[in-house]
């Protein structure tokens, strides 16, 4: 270490030469070294090439597709078919009014799969022999339900359960639509949290277990909240595919988003109203995928650093 001296006389160390005089100190005392500073500048300007090169890249790249598109043999009669303004916002309110029914479905599906997927899970993880019919049941359930196709489960919910007249059941295909989503979206989420629960080291069981807990407390205080956490990501990927498949309880007659745009297509046959609704669907779902990709990234970087999960 050396000790020089600033413009105003001050003295400064110099730390193996990389410390200059009279640097900038931090709350704690640390002055970084003119290599570091160095360092950092470079990183700055880096990004900001990188930055200015993306921009003018991503520009070139969206000229280049706009003079592909409106240059093509039959580009005025597809954009007079699909990109119509007038119909256009002739259905986009009609479209937004008919997506509260939508979203009204996923928030009231969302929570019935969670719970029904819950139970599910719980069931197949049972232990004991005395469980065996309630996995077997669960297990079927599961099978059944990931292997039949949403739509012909909803054309039979939808349809087939009003043919059978039987007092007190609802014929509103709103509800019947939802309790067809809810039966195939429980499916699905149930594998999820079953991998989540097996994914829960049996220690920590034999842990809560030697401490006084029973297998239900054991359960519900170590494994749950361990498995629920560790499953966040595909559970919201399944929300996200449970938002567009809400579209399709269109088929029973419910005027939704859909709907109400197939409404428009129908009596001007011009599709316009499709990519409007299309386009609402997509606004609504880049945020959830965002948020899941966000999520994914975080308990990444928390599995790398070693932390809680």
């Amino acid at each position: 270490m050396t000790v020089t001296k600033d413009e105003s006389g001050q003295e400064g160390t110099d730390d193996k030469g990389d410390m200059p005089a009279g640097a900038p100190k931090g709350a704690d005392g640390y002055t970084p070294s003119e290599r570091r500073l160095e360092r950092e500048r470079y990183r700055r300007a880096r990004a900001r090439r990188a930055t200015a090169i993306a921009a003018l890249s991503t520009l070139v790249t969206a000229v280049v597709l706009y003079l592909v598109v409106v240059s093509a043999p039959g580009w005025e009669r597809t954009k007079e078919t699909f990109f119509d303004g007038q119909y256009a916002r002739e259905a986009l309110p009609k479209v937004l009014e008919g997506l509260w029914l939508n979203v009204r479905l996923l928030l009231i599906c969302g929570v019935l799969v969670l719970v029904l997927g819950m139970l599910i899970a719980i069931a197949r993880t049972l232990p004991g022999p005395v469980f065996f019919p309630l996995r077997a049941l669960a297990a079927a359930y599961t099978d059944f339900f990931r292997g039949l196709p949403l739509l012909i489960n909803l054309m039979i919910v939808v349809f087939g359960v009003p043919a059978l007249r039987l007092q007190g059941v609802t014929v509103d295909p709103v509800l019947l639509g939802g309790a067809a989503l809810t039966l195939t979206y429980s499916a699905y989420v149930a594998e999820v949290f079953r991998a989540g629960i097996e994914s829960v080291h049996p220690s920590q069981r034999a842990a809560a277990r030697s401490l006084g807990l029973t297998n239900r407390q054991a359960l519900r205080y170590v494994v749950l909240p361990q498995a629920v956490r560790r499953q966040v990501p595909p559970l919201l990927n399944d929300l996200v595919s449970l938002q567009k498949d809400t579209g399709l309880v269109s088929i029973g007659g419910a005027i939704d988003a859909v709907r109400a745009s197939d409404i428009i297509a129908q009596r001007s046959l011009n599709y316009t109203p499709y990519i409007v609704a299309g386009l609402v669907f997509v606004a609504l779902t880049i945020p959830m995928t965002r948020f899941t990709d966000w999520v994914t990234a975080r308990m990444d970087r928390q599995r790398a650093q070693g932390g809680s999960i």
